[in-house]
């Protein structure tokens, strides 16, 4: 059974308070590119974008991230074949620019911890934040995000499942 914890107005409303927190604690976003974790992360980036230039005016790049390759469950001999690869673009250099890793949903930390790797194999920002619409805990690797859409408490048998328009044709985060 399923109960829907983030309606598709709850999201709007979270993506709002999310764009005003990133411009507040970054006054503005001049130095910002925001970076959408493949593949929900990515809209969920764009969206932030788009609300932000609402908001202040200004246009903030947006890139997207493929962290295929540095996940840490990847073998040799993995039963799932060869990983697919579909591609890193940030449409600017990110040395020394404040980089915001966008992603749908926050659980053990490990595609996070990917992304940092892959981000960090590209330049050296001056600084890395971390935004997501969902922060359900139950981490295993010391990360914590700095934009939060919603904290839900959640057991290790839960799963959140996160559907965005832009690929599941509707807006809503459930919890299983």
């Amino acid at each position: 059974m399923s109960r829907m914890i983030l309606d598709e107005d709850a999201i709007r409303r979270a993506i709002t308070r999310m764009s005003h927190e990133v411009i507040e604690r970054n006054k503005g976003v001049e130095n910002c590119v925001l970076v959408g974790i493949k593949t929900r992360g990515i809209y969920l980036a764009n969206r932030l974008a788009m609300r932000i230039k609402e908001i202040e005016g200004q246009t903030i790049p947006v890139g997207e991230v493929d962290i295929t390759m540095y996940r840490d469950d990847l073998t040799p001999k993995s039963s799932q074949g060869d990983p697919v690869l579909q591609g890193t673009d940030i449409p600017v250099d990110i040395n020394g620019r404040t980089v915001i890793l966008v992603d749908d949903v926050l659980y053990t930390g490990r595609t996070v911890r990917s992304a940092l790797d892959a981000l960090i194999d590209l330049g050296r920002p001056a600084l890395i934040q971390l935004a997501v619409l969902v922060d359900r805990g139950h981490r295993e690797l010391p990360i914590r995000p700095d934009y939060v859409g919603k904290n839900v408490p959640t057991s290790k048998k839960e799963r959140i499942s996160a559907q965005l328009v832009e690929v599941d044709h509707k807006d809503e985060v459930t919890i299983q």
